[in-house]
């Protein structure tokens, strides 16, 4: 992958990311570049924290160069966390809100999931515990009986 060192006033992102920067911005209206890539780098460092195996390394596969970077170079966590105790804990990191939290973890989920598509999705849903379908978007999966 080939990035622009050059743009302009701005720090240099790749092409694939700057998309992706940009989805996140719109979705969850953030006033800047800059805070969604913010808001990227905490949400994928902490899915980093929680997943693992093939999931991992196939969501790498398909992110940009830059989101797989901070995905996979954080160590999984031996205390996997719900979808709840995942958005208190990233609040926790930065002394935001739990709804600001949860607003930035839904903003960069949904730009993950129009990367990963829905099959890989459902796999990552599968492996994570219970919560994190909602911050997918997706309803909450029931387990089988």
């Amino acid at each position: 992958m080939i990035s622009d060192r050059h743009a302009p006033g701005q720090q240099s992102y790749g092409t694939a990311y700057q998309q992706m920067l940009e989805k996140v911005r719109y979705e969850g209206a953030y006033p800047t570049l800059e805070r969604a890539d913010e808001v990227v780098r905490l949400v994928l460092a902490g899915l980093g924290r929680q997943l693992t195996g093939e999931e991992r390394v196939d969501l790498a596969g398909c992110l940009p160069l830059e989101a797989a970077r901070v995905l996979t170079t954080q160590i999984p966590s031996t205390q996997p966390l719900t979808g709840w105790a995942f958005v208190k804990d990233l609040a926790a990191r930065t002394g935001a809100s739990l709804a600001t939290t949860r607003w930035d973890t839904g903003s960069v989920f949904s730009a993950v999931a129009a990367y990963a598509g829905p099959t890989l999705i459902t796999r990552i849903l599968h492996q994570l515990p219970n919560g994190y379908a909602l911050l997918f978007g997706r309803a909450e999966l029931a387990s089988a009986a």
